[in-house]
């Protein structure tokens, strides 16, 4: 059937589909409305209908990348004129919802897809609105920009989705292996324990154990200022037993070397039984706990205080392990700083100790200050002939240096320069110094407020919420030594073999002290293979409590 209207609009023409010739002549006039007139426009409108109704479900059935003839002609003529009015809003409510910030947060991450296959099943099984689909999209890509918009159409880099869903792996494992090394190195490992009980066995059994240090004849050496005077503060029998004898092993006058052996209470007893067991002298060694000392008992201790004030804010502050472990925000080196900031060192009464070394030895002006993870390999006395030039503190700068991992420490890398306590005090550019090795003008100090400057910035610190630096004794130590440190030749102390593998044994051979600084301590499985013989070659693996403990080189 065919229909054939007038330009006028005056006649309408009705063939039929068979092809007969008979037709109907349907005569309208513009001034009265017919029956007939009606009824013929009614099949009119009724055609046209099936026309529109037809186009469009060609172009439904067909999709988006094929269409059919007239509707592909009507879109490239006037796409405004064919296209549905959701085609274009749609674009422009993904383009608002991705510029969005809170988005991230209302999708659970938990619940995202973490591949494109799935995301694309989830959106044809769903048929979710354009929200929903950009909300998804936004949450999934939250961490790389794996979807690009151009030309008004939205696209997929696959190849992205893949490398961040890599990355995102990347990073738990990084941080996996963090708190592995965390807790590997805050505990006690058991060979080290079994030393310990051992040696406090034997201290209580044998009379050998408990020998006087030092013997009576050389107790004058003690406060003898013309000898060489180390003091090693230490809870770790067996570290502090490869820094005496690697201390010993190579003065060129170990007859000259007086070793002062701080200890805790609870230490004491296996601390005298290894030193009286196993004697270096000619060197003369000293072991004494703190309440052996007469300042420690006299009255308030402001070290035991600040200890008490820090281990409680931490707890309240930092939620522990699992609260840094958790902040998906962090990098992974925050998180290992922060981790590190929890080990059990940090808030060890021998780490805060040093602070009160003119008062501890009150007969001593010189002394060299040596942690319990560092390796003596060459004579020391050398250091009693530098000029510090009035400053307190002799130390080796960690701003510069062929190993720029290590040696590239300034003071923002340890203070919060954020702070306004601490921008309005300090240069963030200046250089950083290190513990470990340090030698101490007693005679200096003693004229200086360093102690009094040490505690009143962890009495800041505390007010602040532990927001002025992080790790334990090295930032106040920095702050309370401010202006009275006088930079020594890096030879004499080599960092950062406890936290890094990049120092070869060649590099390390050289330097007179190595600091085995991080949680890769050389007494733990977790060490660094290749560096660890510099350690446990002061070590006799023949001596019957090693063996007894099963540690081995």
């Amino acid at each position: 059937m065919q229909l054939y209207i007038s330009p006028s609009m005056r006649q309408v023409t009705v063939f039929p589909g068979k092809g007969v010739r008979e037709f109907i002549k349907v005569k309208v006039t513009s001034r009265r409305l017919s029956c007939k007139m009606v009824i013929y426009s009614l099949l009119f409108l009724t055609f046209l209908l099936r026309f529109i109704f037809v186009l469009t479900a060609m172009d439904t059935i067909e999709g988006e990348t094929r269409c059919s003839s007239l509707g592909c002609i009507g879109k490239r003529l006037d796409p405004r004129m064919w296209r549905r009015l959701d085609s274009v809003r749609v674009p422009e409510e993904i383009y608002q919802v991705l510029e969005e910030a809170e988005i991230q947060e209302a999708m659970p991450r938990a619940d995202v897809p973490q591949t494109l296959e799935a995301f694309v099943a989830e959106m044809k099984s769903n048929r979710s609105d354009a929200k929903t689909f950009a909300l998804r999209l936004k949450a999934m890509v939250s961490t790389s920009k794996a979807w690009v918009v151009e030309d008004g159409k939205l696209g997929a880099l696959t190849v992205d989705f893949q490398v961040s869903l890599m990355e995102q792996k990347t990073r738990v494992a990084k941080i996996q292996e963090y708190l592995y090394r965390h807790v590997a190195s805050s505990s006690i490992p058991k060979p080290l324990h079994c030393l310990a009980l051992r040696l406090a066995q034997e201290h209580s059994t044998n009379a050998g154990a408990r020998l006087q240090l030092p013997a009576p004849e050389r107790v004058p050496a003690l406060v003898d200022p013309g000898l060489y005077h180390f003091v090693l503060a230490s809870d770790n029998v067996l570290a502090a037993a490869v820094v005496a004898a690697s201390l010993v092993a190579n003065a060129f006058r170990p007859a000259a070397v007086v070793l002062h052996v701080i200890t805790d209470r609870k230490t004491y007893a296996p601390m005298q039984a290894w030193f009286s067991l196993h004697p270096l002298a000619p060197a003369v060694v000293e072991v004494k706990a703190l309440h052996h000392f007469d300042w420690f008992t006299r009255g308030r201790v402001p070290v035991m205080e600040a200890m008490e004030r820090d281990r409680a804010a931490r707890s309240q502050f930092r939620g522990g392990s699992s609260a840094i472990v958790a902040n998906v925000s962090e990098k992974p080196i925050v998180v290992a700083a922060k981790l590190q900031a929890l080990s059990p060192k940090y808030h060890s009464v021998m780490n805060h100790i040093r602070i009160h070394l003119p008062e501890l030895f009150p007969s001593l002006n010189k002394i060299v200050f040596l942690d319990d993870d560092v390796v003596v390999q060459a004579d020391l006395s050398p250091l009693w002939d530098i000029d510090l030039q009035g400053n307190v503190n002799g130390a080796v700068e960690t701003c510069r240096g062929a190993d720029k991992f290590v040696m590239s420490k300034r003071l923002k890398n340890y203070l919060n320069f954020s702070h306004p306590f601490i921008s309005e005090n300090f240069d963030p550019r200046e250089c950083a110094w290190a513990y470990g090795m340090n030698v101490f003008d007693l005679d200096a100090w003693r004229k200086t407020n360093i102690s009094v400057t040490y505690y009143h910035w962890l009495q800041k610190n505390l007010e602040s919420e532990l927001s002025l630096w992080q790790l334990g004794t090295l930032p106040p130590g920095l702050i309370a030594f401010h202006g009275h440190v006088h930079v020594i030749d890096p030879y004499w102390h080599m960092l950062g073999l406890g936290y890094q593998e990049n120092t070869t044994v060649a590099d390390a051979e050289k330097a007179a002290v190595i600091h085995f600084n991080g949680r890769a301590k050389p007494w733990l499985d977790i060490a660094f293979p290749e560096i660890r013989p510099l350690w446990t070659k002061y070590l006799d693996f023949s001596d019957k409590f090693i063996r007894a403990c099963n540690i081995r080189a």
